[in-house]
């Protein structure tokens, strides 16, 4: 079964329009948990807009399953997750004002450096994986980083699944049997949702987890997320 790892970047966008503290952080992450979700994923960027470093720390202490956090390894970003020593650390080549993620790593052009940032995280038994996009020779690239897994960057999937969906999954497929050739693990994630999740996962060998947020908190606004995070559950069955 592919493991969901639900992205809880959005509550922090709700909470700080507002100020306080409500929603609270903390406890939909405790929530998510008890409502079956394999792991929390959060992305804190250097302008704090959402996740804080501080909301970092603080999760670390109710996280029970798998903790992911995602972000461009800038040094203040490393000093953080070397503190915290989650599950896993996804590198992902963000510019200081993206909105939201918007590419993958050249993993040639990037290579030198990812293999000393990979090589930083590991010894401390951190997990790693990188965000890429579906390329083949971008995966082979990746496999010389060190890192343990991939992340696919499934945006243009998403864009493309409604219009023709065995057209929008072909580069998935075959970035995946790269991946699988080189022994890299496979984790996928970005504009995931109800509608596209099962056709994606049904056709990707050997997907290991997907971290999902917006789609997840927006479909929770109709059907709550004690029964949205179930749904997705029984579709990576």
């Amino acid at each position: 079964m592919v493991k969901l790892s639900v992205n809880i970047n959005k509550i922090a966008t709700l909470r700080n329009s507002r100020g306080g503290n409500y929603p609270d952080l903390l406890k939909v992450a405790s929530d998510v948990q008890d409502f079956g979700a394999d792991g929390i994923t959060i992305h804190p960027r250097p302008d704090e807009r959402h996740i804080r470093y501080k909301d970092a720390k603080m999760l670390s202490k109710v996280i029970s399953t798998e903790y992911n956090i995602e972000g461009n390894p800038i040094p203040e970003f490393l000093d953080l997750v070397k503190k915290i020593r989650p599950t896993q650390v996804t590198l992902v080549p963000d510019a200081h004002d993206a909105i939201t993620s918007n590419s993958g790593w050249d993993t040639i052009k990037n290579q030198d450096f990812l293999k000393d940032v990979i090589g930083e995280l590991k010894a401390l038994n951190i997990r790693t994986s990188i965000f890429v996009d579906p390329i083949e020779k971008i995966i082979s690239g990746a496999k010389e980083t060190g890192s343990d897994r991939i992340e696919l960057f499934t945006e243009k999937y998403a864009k493309d699944y409604f219009l023709d969906p065995k057209k929008a999954i072909k580069p998935y497929i075959l970035a995946a049997k790269e991946a699988n050739r080189l022994g890299i693990g496979i984790n996928a994630g970005h504009d995931l949702s109800l509608e596209n999740i099962e056709y994606f996962t049904d056709n990707i060998p050997d997907l290991l987890e997907v971290s999902i947020g917006h789609a997840i908190i927006c479909e929770s606004i109709y059907l709550g997320l004690e029964n949205v995070i179930p749904m997705y559950l029984n579709l990576l069955k």
